[in-house]
């Protein structure tokens, strides 16, 4: 398993408490985690479990 150090501007907090992670983290960890991200850059739908595909 490759762990990776939290960079700044990685994930931000919301007013509930989450902790968000960025496009920016997404991309340096390399590959879609199939959770339904916020901001997951590599278009995964988590409602129809495919890849919307890229512009």
């Amino acid at each position: 398993m490759n762990i990776q150090k939290l960079q700044e501007g990685d994930f931000y907090k919301t007013p509930e408490g989450y902790i968000v992670f960025t496009e920016q983290y997404h991309l340096r960890r390399g590959y879609c985690c199939k959770s339904g991200c916020r901001h997951c850059p590599y278009g995964y739908d988590k409602k129809t479990d495919t890849f919307k595909k890229a512009k």
